[in-house]
């Protein structure tokens, strides 16, 4: 049995850069609503803007369905004999599905059709490995009915989930070295010309996944100073904005200046922040969470933390609201061409890590 969903958009109006994102977008616009009639809070894993850093290595697109993670397997192919499932979606412990969903795409006719899904235990345990392009291939007869899966996810089976070892961790070094090299145009397909394990290490990490993306597009990594100078491009989701001084502050020459800073939205808990990176003396920048609502509050236990590029942890990079605050802000000094990953806890909605290069 198959379940077949039709696009309510032109599929014309949903053409990618390439054909593996056009078939995940396609996926992407029919599944959501088939989601959301089920659990109205459904999601797509990772936001827009780097959507394609996924797409342009790895088929595939995750969405959030009542806290599980269900990865849905996009093939043009009209034969049912085999769901491949590439293994990053597998093996990477920050990309690992609950449920793994087959579907075959008609571009031309405007329809999905999910026709089988597997459990990560079960491609775990059932799947064969082939390591020639490094996917998890399952039969048809080893995937279950898709008019089913409500029902075995309703049920919260114990087992949706194989145990899944952490990768070896990349010195930032390695990682430029990789960037560089996978970077070369005559690299066609970058994910199996170095090994899976320092792969999956460049792919987990979203700020080189993202530099690898654009270094392969001929794009230059811009910096803070670049955004705060020359304004921030539509794909990413920082804002440049200009705070005037407070009438106290305006008292004084020297602080009558209007402070241009970078502000982001966040979704945290269903409700809406906004992170700023704020310039201070001496090459030393604020870092800035606060509720958007009016009267609103950090609320105990948020947290606030910045990283290194290599997501060191590193003397006073860490706010935590130990009562409900106004804000959290972190003050650090960095070097001219030194990376910084800010994250928080819980975990924004969508969030990917990326490198803040200042």
């Amino acid at each position: 049995m198959s379940l077949d969903l039709f696009l309510e958009t032109d599929p014309s109006q949903l053409w990618q850069p390439n054909w593996t994102a056009y078939l995940n977008q396609l996926c992407l616009t029919a599944l959501l609503p088939w989601f959301q009639s089920e659990a109205p809070n459904s999601s797509v894993w990772v936001n827009t803007n780097v959507r394609h850093s996924f797409w342009n290595f790895v088929n595939g697109t995750a969405f959030t369905v009542n806290g599980l993670r269900f990865v849905v397997i996009p093939t043009e192919a009209i034969d049912h004999d085999e769901l491949r499932i590439p293994q990053e979606w597998i093996d990477l412990p920050t990309w690992v599905g609950d449920y793994y969903l087959a579907a075959q795409v008609e571009p031309d006719e405007g329809w999905v059709s999910v026709w089988g899904y597997a459990t990560h235990h079960s491609v775990k345990n059932q799947a064969q490995l082939d390591f020639n392009d490094r996917t998890y291939c399952l039969t048809s007869d080893q995937l279950a009915n898709p008019e089913l899966i409500w029902l075995t996810s309703d049920l919260c089976h114990p087992q949706l989930r194989a145990e899944v070892a952490a990768l070896p961790g990349l010195s930032i070094k390695q990682a430029n070295n990789l960037i560089t090299r996978l970077s070369h145009p005559e690299i066609l397909s970058p994910r199996l010309a170095i090994p899976f394990q320092s792969w999956g290490a460049l792919m987990e990490h979203g700020g080189w996944r993202q530099r690898l993306y654009q270094s392969r597009l001929g794009l230059a990594q811009p910096s803070i100073l670049d955004w705060l100078q020359s304004g921030v491009p539509n794909l990413f989701n920082w804002e440049r904005l200009e705070l005037q001084p407070t009438t106290a502050a305006a008292r004084s020459a020297d602080l009558a200046v209007p402070i241009t800073l970078l502000s982001r939205v966040l979704e945290i808990a269903g409700q809406h922040y906004e992170l700023q990176v704020i310039p201070q003396a001496d090459e030393t920048w604020r870092f800035e969470l606060r509720n958007t609502s009016p009267g609103g509050m950090i609320p105990d236990s948020f947290k606030l933390r910045l990283l290194t590029e290599d997501l060191q942890n590193f003397e006073g990079n860490e706010a935590i609201a130990q009562t409900a605050l106004d804000s959290l802000s972190i003050e650090v000094a960095l070097e001219p061409g030194e990376g910084i990953v800010w994250e928080t806890e819980p975990i924004s909605q969508a969030y990917d890590r990326e490198i803040l290069r200042f």
